[in-house]
């Protein structure tokens, strides 16, 4: 119980320390960022712009979905076509393919990461 007291502890310290930051550094971040992408903003910013821009953010996504989805099997069918001439892969394909292997894995193993909290600790080895 002790060890869960200190652990608390420095994580409300950690959480002090991060305000204090924000606190301090927050306002000169935030104007700074605003000025630098203030091609970005609309005048005035009223609610109704807010939803329109929302509304035109998502039937724009939307709308992008049969090209996506068109990509996808584009790739879909060029992977079947290499796997079916596999016997005249070099060792370069062979090479991004197990790259690309890698880096999923690298992906998954971060999310399994962020998902427990960022902690390293818990797993079943």
């Amino acid at each position: 119980m002790a060890a869960l007291g200190s652990k608390l502890a420095q994580l409300q310290g950690k959480a002090c320390e991060a305000t204090r930051f924000v606190a301090k550094h927050g306002c000169a971040y935030s104007k700074n960022l605003l000025e630098k992408n203030k091609q970005y903003v609309v005048d005035p910013p009223t609610v109704e712009k807010c939803q329109e821009l929302s509304k035109q953010l998502f039937y724009t996504r939307l709308a992008s979905l049969p090209g996506r989805y068109e990509s996808f099997w584009k790739e879909a069918s060029q992977v079947k076509q290499l796997w079916k001439n596999r016997n005249d892969l070099n060792v370069e394909h062979a090479g991004i393919a197990a790259l690309f292997g890698l880096e999923l894995y690298g992906w998954f193993c971060l999310g399994e990461i962020a998902g427990r909290g960022f902690t390293f600790t818990g797993y079943q080895v």
